[in-house]
């Protein structure tokens, strides 16, 4: 049985509230058709990227998030886990046009999701928090890499980024070292998510990164190693409102390849033109594909017996070149994060295991896969 924690500041009201989640849910995979509010940065060829700078906050765009996915082995084998920490931020309409020196307003809303998929006992977990900037309880500093949501924090020591993060005896110490450079998808780490000028997000990934430390589950502590994905996206953009959801893949195979896919899914069905790719290198260098470059099929499915919500569950990935045939199963089946205050929605997102062809070569690996919008079209899913 899942495992849920809220904590939310009480003082948030309920329009600025909805203003966040409408943003939130409408800005896309990790992660439109018209063009955010000028008074916001726009995601636009050109952007000249410079770390550590890039790993902080970018509070002249309107939303960002720091995404980290990992598939983890305890020592000697005797468990494996799959984890999600994100945290988000959220600008609020009308934030940028007034000048409030009072620690009571809200101006950004900080988001955190937390999960530990619990593979051999068959369990998930997962928790949310919200809070506002302004009194300390969430935040993140711009030009260096701190992000807190409380006590769930984000740092980097050195080349190591720490996560820390832990509620009702279940949580995660990790020290995650990049082995590739950062890997900047589309064109120059321009995103590009419809036609229009700005309708797009500046989006890079550390695919691969070597993991270790320790995951906390129900009071037991486990020392774990393993590898993981990081996301980091920033934007002022909405999606468009033909859009139901979305599908986003990562995967890392054993032949030192990555591969990032994401599925635009429209509600008459099909999928959106504007959906995208990465193949990763082993020397890190990344080839952009294209909607036509890829497919993605689902091989299965599976209902939710806590929403009832009916998702795809196992997938046939291929790419057109080089030739790749990947079959992509859930560790788990059920690893949905359900009736979330932080986003008033539902979505699931978890642990997978991969295995295919490669070229001519037999490949296995493992991954995460976000899905998005199953339960109720975007523009749907908002706060009654």
């Amino acid at each position: 049985m899942s495992n849920r924690s809220v904590r939310i500041l009480l003082s948030i009201t309920p329009k600025a509230l909805a203003s966040a989640l409408t943003l939130l849910l409408m800005s896309g995979p990790a992660h439109g058709d018209v063009p955010a509010p000028s008074p916001f940065r726009q995601a636009l060829p050109g952007y000249v990227y410079s770390f550590p700078r890039d790993l902080g906050s970018h509070d002249d765009f309107r939303i960002e998030w720091w995404y980290y996915t990992g598939n983890l082995e305890a020592e000697g084998g005797s468990r494996s886990f799959g984890y999600q920490l994100t945290f988000f931020r959220v600008a609020l309409e009308g934030a940028e046009k007034t000048v409030n020196p009072s620690r009571w307003k809200v101006d950004q809303i900080y988001f955190a999701h937390l999960t530990l998929s619990d593979l051999d006992g068959g369990q998930f977990h997962f928790f949310e928090r919200i809070n506002r900037k302004g009194l300390g309880l969430a935040g993140a500093d711009a030009g260096r890499p701190r992000v807190w949501n409380e006590d769930w924090t984000l740092g980097v020591r050195g080349e190591k980024h720490v996560l820390k993060a832990r509620e009702s005896g279940f949580g995660l110490d990790l020290e995650l070292t990049p082995l590739k450079k950062p890997a900047f998808h589309g064109e120059d780490g321009v995103s590009l998510k419809g036609r229009d000028a700005g309708n797009a997000s500046h989006y890079f990934s550390y695919p691969r990164m070597q993991t270790q430390g320790k995951v906390l589950l129900d009071g037991r502590e486990y020392k774990v190693r393993g590898t993981s994905w990081m996301d980091r996206e920033f934007s002022s953009s909405e999606l468009s409102g033909g859009l139901a959801g979305w599908d986003w893949f990562s995967v890392k195979l054993d032949n030192g390849r990555e591969i990032m896919l994401y599925q635009l899914r429209l509600k008459d069905g099909g999928i959106d033109p504007y959906s995208s790719g990465s193949l990763i290198l082993e020397d890190g260098s990344v080839r952009r594909l294209a909607r036509e470059d890829f497919s993605i099929v689902s091989a299965g499915r599976w209902t939710s017996k806590r929403t009832g919500i009916e998702y795809p569950s196992g997938w046939e990935l291929a790419l057109k070149s080089p030739q790749v045939r990947l079959v992509v199963e859930p560790d788990l089946k059920d690893q949905e994060l359900y009736n979330l205050r932080s986003i008033s929605g539902t979505y699931w997102e978890g642990s997978v295991s991969v295995k295919g062809d490669y070229a001519g070569s037999a490949v296995k690996g493992k991954g995460y896969v976000e899905l998005v919008g199953y339960g109720k079209a975007l523009k749907q899913v908002l706060p009654e």
